[in-house]
């Protein structure tokens, strides 16, 4: 590994990359191929006067690894150095919002009346987390002026299925049950259109063209596709701002003639970190949103979650979304029961949703602020045009203009010298940084979606910004060869990733 990738404040103009020391990357072998004795590290006496009333043959050893204590300790300490995370360092993954995670959210969620709780105590001693919760609702409600939330579903996805539900109970509620058509733009997250078609909608694709928003002429072909004024449309999902980066301008128009129509507006919240404290969803016509907190409220994902994927509605629609929501009565607080709201969708999940992510994301919001959390998507849309300026004349540009909390490249001119969106992924690797979002949203060929967030200073910036640069200098030099062979100074080298798509390996045996 380089000495340049190893050091987050390097400001230097000059790189060494003659450097193929890997330092102290250890390559860590299994725990059971340490073993050399059949002796354990621990060593326990024989219990005199019992017998084994299992009616198994007594075993010579308790099963586990035959590893002392010093292996074992340093074993997992190695493997643990391996971890890419965002507390070591830069998650430029496009669509995932990887932000740090203030250590004060982990503090108040550790406190012993959140932590040390249990979901079938009686209410009466767990109020204060319960309004936690109620708090929780009200800080979602105000920030989107949706006024109906759910906190049950526990991801994203999930709060997809919970938000289409709603609709979907809306409409048979009110007897439109022929409504079985749900719009989606072709550059839409994956989980849109397979949430519509598992809640048993039929999927019509928007297309987005040249501009990568949804105009309001490919929204009026598709809603009007079936030769009639749009009467089988049950609703449209869309992302906003989308998954190119871009803010739908056109928005507003769209959503009268959906809601003329009589369909639902079923936004995706995967990007609400760029318009959170900015503008309010339910201000530009969303009937339904889901909200990640593992995204825009600093809840830990990408394996150090679970997730967490509330809902919000319009008023129209609260007495349709899934059970249980939390109730204040008088000073009291309390859990709606199962059946009290005949008109729910129903219960989507055992207990009462992700509690410890709904603590975090409270605390995020308060230690913010109103002010705060408009300064956060300020800053992060400016993080995201700062990358798209230094990097424009060296990659190509799909959508001109502006983006919002992230920045979209394709692979167009490094193409032309032999080098892929896949080999400069790999050769960020070489340089110590985690790649971005390659190959999505799929409107683009070969697209490099790059989301930095508010919570990364000029210099972690200025840093991804010069690999890339060095990577787009080296492909415009010719120097192609290395790129199809990065990474070479990780332990892992290159795979042939779809031989191990196509041919997993799931069980290890000993050579």
């Amino acid at each position: 590994m380089n000495s340049f990738a190893l050091n987050d404040n390097d400001t230097t103009d000059t790189m060494d990359i003659n450097d193929d020391t890997r330092g102290l990357n250890y390559d860590e072998n299994l725990l059971f191929e340490k073993e050399r004795t059949d002796t354990p590290g621990v060593d326990l006496p024989t219990l005199k006067g019992t017998s084994s009333r299992t009616g198994q043959p007594t075993r010579k050893n308790i099963g586990l690894h035959q590893v002392s204590e010093p292996q074992v300790v340093r074993h997992f300490v190695r493997l643990s150095t391996k971890n890419y995370s965002i507390d070591s360092g830069f998650f430029p993954l496009g669509s995932c919002t990887m932000k740090h995670n203030p250590r004060i959210n982990e503090k108040v969620a550790r406190l012993p009346g959140f932590a040390h709780i249990h979901p079938m105590q009686p209410e009466s001693t767990v109020q204060g987390a319960l309004a936690v919760m109620h708090d929780l609702q009200n800080w979602l409600a105000e920030l989107t002026n949706l006024p109906g939330v759910c906190l049950t579903p526990a991801a994203g996805a999930h709060g997809e299925l919970a938000g289409v539900m709603t609709i979907r109970r809306a409409h048979e509620s009110q007897g439109n049950a022929h409504k079985n058509i749900m719009l989606v733009p072709d550059s839409a997250h994956g989980t849109n259109p397979a949430t519509a078609a598992m809640c048993g909608y039929k999927i019509r694709v928007i297309p987005t063209k040249e501009t990568g928003r949804v105009t309001v002429e490919a929204f009026k072909e598709a809603l009007y596709a079936d030769g009639d004024d749009g009467h089988d449309i049950a609703g449209m999902m869309v992302t906003n701002p989308n998954t190119c980066g871009l803010f739908e301008t056109d928005i507003a128009e769209i959503v009268d003639l959906l809601h003329d129509a009589g369909g639902y507006f079923y936004c995706d919240g995967a990007n609400f970190n760029a318009l959170v404290g900015k503008i309010r969803p339910g201000d530009f016509g969303v009937d339904v949103m889901h909200i990640n907190l593992h995204k825009t409220f600093s809840t830990p994902h990408g394996g150090g979650g679970p997730g967490s994927g509330p809902i919000c509605v319009a008023d129209n629609l609260k007495p349709y979304i899934p059970s249980p929501i939390v109730l204040k009565e008088g000073k009291q607080y309390r859990l709606e029961r199962d059946g009290e709201r005949e008109t729910s969708c129903g219960r989507l999940k055992g207990y009462q949703g992700q509690f410890g992510m709904h603590v975090r994301a409270l605390t995020y919001m308060m230690s913010h602020g109103a002010d705060g959390l408009k300064r956060v998507s300020e800053d992060a849309v400016l993080n995201a045009n700062y990358i798209l300026s230094q990097l424009k004349d060296d990659y190509h540009v799909p959508f001109a203009g502006p983006c919002m909390h992230e920045c979209l490249f394709t692979e167009k001119y490094q193409k032309e010298n032999g080098v892929t969106t896949l080999d400069i992924a790999k050769g960020l690797i070489e340089y110590g940084m985690h790649p971005m979002t390659v190959y999505f949203p799929l409107v683009v060929n070969g697209a490099m979606l790059i989301e930095p967030t508010e919570t990364e200073s000029k210099d972690a910036l200025d840093r991804f910004t010069k690999v890339m640069k060095k990577l787009a200098a080296d492909a415009r030099n010719g120097e192609t060869e290395k790129f199809h062979d990065y990474p070479v100074s990780a332990p892992t080298r290159r795979l042939d990733e779809v031989k191990a798509a196509r041919e997993p390996k799931l069980r290890w045996k000993n050579s």
